[in-house]
Parts: C-alpha cells; structure tokens; sequence
C-alpha cells in the first residue's frame, strides 16, 4: 500500500527540485508538516500536507497526486517511463519512492503494482488521437491479482457519455473541462469511471477510476506538468 513515509518523502522531492537553493518561508512551513506527520505516521488517519499554487508554480518535474478513495491513502509520484506501444496514446508509468507505480495510457489507468490485488493490466477505450480520455463504447478486460499465485479476468461492456462542460479547479487554479463518464456492466455488476477533460488542452486533468475490487477507487489529478 502506499504509506505514510514515502508520501512525506515524495513532498520533500517536491521541494527539492523547486527552483534555487534557500527555502523559502513556504517550504519550511511544508517542512515542518512532514516532520509532523512523521512523527503521528502511526495515527489512523492521514492528514494532507499544504499545497498552494505559489509552491507548485516553482516545482519543474511533473507530479500527480494519486488517492485510494476507500482509506484516503494518498500519494505524490512523478514519471518513471514514457513509452508507446501498438495500442492508442502515450503509455507512463507513475513510481513513488518506495517503487508503488501506476500506468496509465493517456490518462487511462492500465496497470498498478505494489498495492493489494494489483490491476495487472486493462484494455482501454482510449482515443486513436486528438483528446486523451476515453471515447464510444466497447468491451474492456481487467486482469486483477487476487492472491500471490491467483489471477483473474473480468469483462465489462463499457459506454461513454460526454455531461458536458465542468469547471475543474486543482489547487486555486481553475480549468475549463469536459466531464467524460465511462459506464462499463458485466453481469455481476457495474463500475463508472470519471474524467475530466481540458477543453483547450485535450489533457486528463482529475479523473476517478476502478482498480479492482481489492483497490477500489483511486482519485487521480495533475498537479505540475
């Protein structure tokens, strides 16, 4: 699972790659946070450190704030790979400090590995070009790790609807998306994921998605590029 630690080490990576030498009153204060949730790591519950624009104007690596809806589990991880393969779009694996990594193909979660009962691949109903996100409708596949030596493949016919236009607004900036819901039923059940999508940039700026019944939900925003 992701921790406590490596999130606090991910912040400090954050503020290590800011730019110029001296700490500015900002970080310090973030600082001092992590100290703190450090020292209450064994607390039930995982308070988040400040982040403000004026901080995150100043960091120059992309990041992506990655949480586990059901625990509130959270997450700071930057680029690992960028790669392309046969299927649509930019493939990017995700790492955290302690080597927790999410794939995602365009902003489409595709795999996890370091957490229980990893998505260990998906099928997409990602765009051939233009906007990231998913477009129509189709069949995806999921294959989930159940246990050490057991997997399994799930089946979903999925839909996607276009709700329109939604203001997204990540850390006092405020981006003008489309809401891009995929509706995907097999005959146990149905899972919805979210997406929003930049109206100018064709980005996947937050989005909202399955990673199997062990996981659940994760929420998944861009917060530097």
């Amino acid at each position: 699972m992701m921790r406590l630690i490596p999130t606090a080490a991910l912040l400090l990576a954050l503020v290590a790659c800011a730019k110029g030498p001296e700490k500015k009153p900002l970080e310090l204060e973030i600082l001092s946070t992590i100290r703190e949730q450090i020292a209450l790591r064994r607390a039930p519950k995982q308070d988040r450190p400040p982040l403000t624009r004026a901080f995150l104007d100043t960091v120059t690596s992309p990041y992506i704030e990655v949480t586990l809806e059901e625990s509130d589990i959270f997450a700071y991880l930057q680029p690992q790979i960028v790669r392309r393969d046969d299927g649509p779009g930019e493939v990017i694996t995700w790492v955290t400090e302690d080597q927790v990594t999410v794939t995602l193909r365009d902003g489409i979660l595709i795999a996890t590995r370091g957490l229980r009962g990893d998505l260990l691949s998906a099928s997409t109903l990602a765009r051939s070009g233009g906007a990231k996100g998913p477009e129509g409708q189709g069949a995806r596949r999921f294959d989930l790790r159940l246990g050490d030596h057991e997997s399994k493949q799930l089946e979903f016919a999925c839909v996607v609807r276009d709700l329109g236009p939604k203001p997204l607004e990540i850390v006092e900036v405020t981006y003008p998306t489309r809401h891009l819901q995929e509706y995907c039923e097999n005959e146990s059940g149905h899972i919805v994921n979210d997406f929003w999508v930049g109206s100018r940039s064709g980005r996947i700026w937050q989005s909202r998605q399955w990673a199997g019944p062990l996981n659940g939900y994760i929420r998944i925003r861009q917060l530097t590029l």
